[in-house]
């Protein structure tokens, strides 16, 4: 006798309810053509992760419950088959988030997640409570015990099922994307799960969901940690592994090799562009060109996520606009494929000009005429994205979002701010790795000094430190959470830098409040893990 368990690394969407529990469907009819004795799918499969505030409604609940109760009823032809699927549950007055056992026509059993994760991007206790107790359930003549993503990052859970008689562990995950998190998850894994000497299966969602990014790959562990089976990274799979009665893995499939890590941000950008305009129902993007580094990245990401007959760039030049960023752009956006248009802008700020200038009373030129450059532009992206009904895609990476060096209502108008957690030096290291598949990005482009061309000569580094100054105290303030005087005695950091650049960093928190939602890759971003006040004065 023997078990073999298939776990299918899905991507469901948040609120289709009816659709998941259809796809989960479709998922167990092929496992049990394949001779299936457990089909598992990933943490919250029925309802989509986040749920956020959904789970406070009663009717979204209900559904939930409708759509379980249904799956079961149309599994029931499928009898050598466990379903585990993933759904909120409400039980005694509260809402779990729960592994619910399909079987024999009827939801069998359930298991509620033990630990809820606070920190980080997550709030599970704002929703859910917390489960308690273990759930074994036999199939193939092998007793499985269930856990919930964050479980597995503690021992006890995973001890509990052991006790209760497991002899292979199923894991259901909802496990965002950021750098590192890979081997961070695999790490964890080993200290909580291995120390049972039990095998473990781990099954992980993977898709875009805002600005969260799940990447899959999932994987299979034996009881010392070893990995047998690893799935692909940012795309649906399927796998399967095979056990003995008393968890013994008796099938042997050679492991995909996890992703380096530019190409894993690479690919985990164009999955959160691909799902935030697929599942909300744009019929592409639009953005604005300037024959920089960041909207180049942009562009490609964007023509490699949706092709590029979905995707049209924008040259909206002035008198500032360097010839070469005009042969760059237009370089650029021919090698890609996607639509180009030149709309030149220099007219239009030159009547703005003529009506405001009586009311500048004589005051110098500064940041106002550019910021009113960088606000025509945006007006004309979004009258496009109004009349064509295309999503517009802001071009600001992390190094400008965290000083400020954007405009409201200009730069930052727009709907997906596709790069706003890569700092500038990865935002080049994206490049190059992207030219290094395929040359469509003109050497030029990284090359050059970067400027944002809205007054005669200016480059970045006049207003701000050259970026691998400027992107290590940003890593070392937000990203890696050091204190200001610890970052200050890094080697080669200028104590007053370092003090401008927090100032500023926290300055800008109403900039970065109306701002476009966009993927979040690091292991801290500026959004639901950054809540800082916009109003305060901090000294540092």
């Amino acid at each position: 006798m023997q078990a073999k368990v298939v776990f299918a690394q899905i991507n469901p969407m948040v609120g289709d309810i009816a659709g998941n529990a259809a796809r989960i469907l479709t998922e167990a009819r092929e496992a049990a053509a394949s001779g299936a004795s457990v089909l598992v799918t990933p943490e919250l499969s029925i309802c989509g992760y986040p749920p956020e505030d959904w789970v406070s409604r009663k009717e979204f609940l209900a559904s939930c419950s409708d759509a379980v109760r249904k799956l079961a009823s149309d599994l029931r032809d499928l009898t050598d088959l466990a379903v585990i699927v993933g759904t909120p549950i409400q039980k005694d007055g509260k809402t779990y988030n729960a592994a619910v056992l399909l079987r024999n026509g009827e939801a069998e059993s359930f298991y509620l997640k033990h630990h809820l994760p606070e920190y980080g991007v997550f709030d599970e206790p704002r929703l859910f409570a917390p489960g308690e107790g273990a759930l074994v359930f036999a199939a193939g003549g092998v007793r499985f015990g269930i856990l919930i993503c964050e479980d597995g990052w503690y021992p006890d859970p995973a001890a509990e099922a052991k006790a209760a008689g497991a002899e292979v562990l199923l894991s259901i995950n909802a496990s965002p994307f950021s750098v590192g998190k890979a081997s961070e998850r695999l790490k964890t894994a080993r200290n909580c799960l291995t120390p049972t000497g039990l095998p473990a299966v781990y099954v992980n969602m993977v898709g875009g969901q805002d600005e969260l990014v799940f990447d899959g790959g999932s994987f299979v562990l034996d009881g010392d940690g070893t990995v047998i089976s690893r799935l692909p990274e940012f795309r649906e799979a399927r796998g399967e592994a095979v056990f003995s009665p008393g968890g013994r893995i008796l099938s042997d499939a050679a492991p995909s090799e996890p992703l380096e890590e530019d190409e894993s941000v690479y690919r985990a950008l164009m999955l959160a562009v691909q799902d935030y305009v697929g599942k909300n129902r744009f019929p592409g993007v639009i953005l604005g060109l300037s024959g920089g580094v960041d909207s180049a990245l942009t562009l490609a990401i964007a023509a490699d996520a949706l092709g590029p007959d979905r995707v049209r760039a924008v040259m909206m030049p002035t008198e500032y606009t360097a010839d070469i960023s005009l042969e760059d752009a237009e370089k650029l956006a021919r090698t890609l494929g996607v639509r180009y248009d030149v709309i030149a802008i220099s007219s239009v700020f030159n009547q703005y000009m003529t009506m405001l200038t009586p009311y500048f009373e004589g005051r110098p030129w500064d940041v106002t005429e550019e910021n009113l450059q960088a606000r025509i532009r945006g007006m004309i992206l979004m009258a496009l994205s109004n009349k064509t009904g295309a999503l517009v895609l802001t071009t600001g990476n992390k190094s400008e979002s965290a000083v400020g060096y954007s405009t409201l209502y200009g730069d930052l108008a727009g709907g997906f701010a596709l790069i706003r957690d890569v700092l500038k030096t990865r935002v080049y290291r994206l490049c190059a790795w992207r030219n290094r598949k395929n040359p469509v990005i003109p050497e030029r482009i990284l090359t050059r000094a970067p400027s944002a061309e809205l007054r005669e000569g200016q480059k970045d580094e006049d207003s701000l430190p050259p970026y691998p100054v400027l992107d290590r105290i940003i890593e070392s303030y937000v990203e890696k959470r050091m204190a200001p005087g610890d970052i200050a005695r890094l080697d080669g950091m200028n104590p007053e830098t370092v003090k401008r650049i927090i100032t500023m960093i926290h300055r800008s928190e109403y900039k970065r409040r109306q701002s476009p939602t966009g993927p979040r890759i690091s292991p801290v971003g500026f959004g639901r893990d950054w809540r800082y006040p916009i109003t305060g004065k901090v000294n540092f």
